[in-house]
């Protein structure tokens, strides 16, 4: 769904010409031409964004005056202030009243598309920390684990969020660290504020600059994370891989709790609590030269440790019925003891966020039905379980040689055997096989009985495919 825009404009060719402009890029387009026609599309419509122009000839009250009121309603609407008479005062006096930023008549498309854009991501970001708050609110820890492992780790957080400290979360990749990094954020005075993160890793070192600082020359302006982020927390996530200088110009915001934007020369205040991460030795890549050891000591005030999913396997239970809850709604969901042996017993190698990506597979491969849905261990894949390859998936040959028979009856003989294979994998369940092999039920079904296979045979290991010699 295209996002709606409110024009506010006394000119009627302004707002034809900016109309234009949106509708050729999809947007759902608005207008009012004074304030009182304005705040009546703002109650009726509830637009994404607004284009509000400074000065109103003939309206109750000017665009200064629109955007104070907005600014004291209980939501966040971006707002994009355009004047044909503007000065450098006047946009800063915008923008310290709120508005997202100014841009002056006559402008390039291209410049106020691009401002469109990066105020609707802003927006988005804001909503979704404000969701964010809200269910962290609801439930005051949102780590899941009740191990000695994660007690520790919780207490840790609850005596770190509420001061102003930085920290350095060390762990294997998926054992949570952002979730943790989110969690002393919400746990913190800074709560009301945003969260934003930014993976080091994978940004070109000049992206990762322009990302953090913000861009401003004379033919653009971009804000950072920075500045986005002021006033709340900042997520470094695998921080070892940041390049040295942008690692010296870090240590400066630091320091000094100031940046410059790529292109200016200008500094910019900035109040942000910054927390790191890594899956890497840290000391070791001080000792290489990958890493600045002044910079680790700024970061690394406070340090957490992640447990493995392994050291906490007692928690395996407990997160995959939450993750299966996530993907199978409105529905009493739980495991059986071997299913819960299985997952337990499995070493994990990419940790909690490998256990959710299985249980997103148990939910998508298995067509549960009822009002409850129990986990067995044959509803989850063959790498947890350990059942070998030979009796999950199909070989193409099985001894025979395909290419020495017309292929009519090759590919019989192939769909015979896979398909036995498949309905096995399955424990003769035809809906969850259909599903797995994308094909209708009704069509599977109609499929098995013109090659001769029972579901109840293939199932024991009975059906017998036909021998290609």
């Amino acid at each position: 769904m295209s996002a709606k825009i409110l024009i506010v404009d006394d000119e009627e060719d302004i707002r034809a010409l900016i109309r234009g402009i949106l509708e050729d890029e999809s947007y759902t387009v608005i207008e009012a031409a004074n304030s009182s026609a304005a705040f009546e599309m703002i109650d009726s419509e509830d637009p994404d964004l607004i284009i509000l122009d400074i000065w109103l000839q003939g309206s109750e009250k000017d665009g200064m005056e629109i955007l104070e009121s907005l600014q004291s309603r209980d939501f966040y609407i971006p707002t994009l202030m355009i004047s044909g008479h503007g000065t450098i005062e006047t946009a800063v006096s915008a923008i310290k009243k709120g508005a997202y930023d100014f841009i002056e008549k006559p402008f390039k498309s291209d410049r106020l598309l691009m401002m469109i854009t990066r105020a609707l991501e802003t927006a988005k970001l804001k909503k979704e920390n404000k969701v964010l708050k809200s269910e962290s609110l609801k439930k005051k820890n949102s780590l899941i684990g009740k191990t000695d492992a994660m007690k520790n780790l919780q207490e840790q957080i609850t005596k770190i969020a509420p001061g102003n400290s930085r920290v350095l979360i060390k762990g294997e990749a998926g054992t949570g660290k952002e979730v943790v990094a989110r969690e002393i954020h919400c746990q913190s005075p800074r709560q009301d504020k945003v969260f934003m993160a930014l993976n080091c890793a994978a940004l070109h070192p000049e992206r990762l600059e322009q990302e953090l600082f913000g861009v401003e020359n004379k033919d653009e302006q971009q804000k950072g994370v920075l500045a986005l982020a002021d006033g709340g927390t900042l997520f470094l996530d695998e921080v070892l891989d940041m390049p040295l200088e942008t690692q010296g110009k870090i240590l400066r915001v630091l320091e000094e709790n100031a940046f410059e934007p790529v292109g200016s020369h200008k500094a910019v205040k900035t109040d942000v609590r910054v927390i790191a991460s890594t899956n890497q030795d840290v000391e070791q890549a001080v000792k290489d030269g990958h890493f600045r050891e002044d910079l680790l000591y700024r970061l690394n005030v406070v340090t957490l440790e992640l447990p493995t999913l392994p050291e906490r396997s007692d928690d395996i239970a407990l997160l995959a019925t939450h993750f299966l809850q996530e993907f199978v709604t409105n529905k009493e969901v739980s495991l059986t003891k071997d299913a819960k042996e299985s997952l337990k017993q499995y070493q994990w190698p990419g940790n909690v966020r490998q256990l959710r990506n299985v249980m997103e597979w148990v939910a998508i491969m298995n067509n549960f039905e009822g009002d409850t849905v129990k986990v067995e261990k044959t509803h989850l894949p063959p790498e947890i379980t350990g059942v070998s390859a030979a009796q999950n998936t199909v070989s193409v040959s099985d001894g025979a040689d395909y290419t020495a028979f017309p292929l009519r009856e090759a590919r019989e003989n192939f769909e015979k055997n896979y398909l036995t294979m498949q309905i096995r994998r399955f424990d003769g369940n035809v809906s969850q096989a259909a599903k797995f092999i994308g094909m209708e039920r009704s069509a599977l079904h109609r499929k098995l009985k013109s090659l001769d296979i029972s579901p109840d045979d293939a199932q024991n290991g009975s059906g017998q495919n036909k021998e290609v010699a």
